[in-house]
């Protein structure tokens, strides 16, 4: 009886799970090994080296992180700010946030991880676009309108701030109410 390899996706999520929690020096082969609880043989029938793991994972987040997003949120359906909550929501989920912030700060120490950094924001930034240009009043507008989400989104869990005698949800909810989907006035 021949023994079941172990599947080429759980070295990946793995190795995932290894960049959120301590970036991409924690993703070694033996470790990932150690936790998959097998030896590491079974890793170069799928990955050439380190280096390979590593370009999957960023192929793996990228691909999780947009388009699965995006395909989902489009499949659900809903009216701008819907779908817009729903972006942010699978993005910054629990699974996906922690990698995602493993890989900006990788990329302030790698120029080829900044650059797949960049074309992923690019993705999210679009997307963001389509849906609130139909409540903006200009391009000016729509750019600051979608970098206060994007960047809410990104730094929403990293700031410890009290806000008076408003919770957190409730600031949540007067940014998306006052900044990003309230129409804007129309130019003079």
């Amino acid at each position: 009886m021949a023994v079941a390899r172990t599947p080429r996706h759980r070295w990946i999520d793995a190795a995932l799970l290894a960049l959120a929690e301590g970036g991409p020096e924690a993703v070694q082969i033996e470790s990932l090994a150690r936790s998959l609880g097998v030896t590491k043989g079974g890793f170069y029938g799928y990955f050439a080296d380190r280096r390979a793991l590593l370009t999957e994972v960023l192929d793996t987040w990228e691909s999780r992180s947009t388009a699965d997003v995006l395909a989902r949120v489009e499949h659900e359906g809903g009216d701008a700010m819907r779908k817009a909550r729903r972006a942010a929501e699978l993005t910054f989920s629990v699974e996906l946030r922690p990698v995602d912030l493993a890989v900006r700060d990788w990329a302030r120490r790698d120029a080829g991880v900044a650059e797949r950094l960049r074309r992923v924001d690019d993705v999210r930034m679009a997307y963001l676009r389509e849906l609130l240009e139909p409540v903006s009043a200009d391009e000016e507008d729509l750019e600051a309108r979608c970098l206060i989400a994007f960047s809410v989104a990104i730094a929403d869990r990293l700031v410890a701030a009290d806000h008076g005698t408003r919770t957190r949800t409730e600031v949540l909810e007067a940014i998306n109410r006052r900044h990003l989907f309230a129409r804007a006035p129309e130019a003079p």
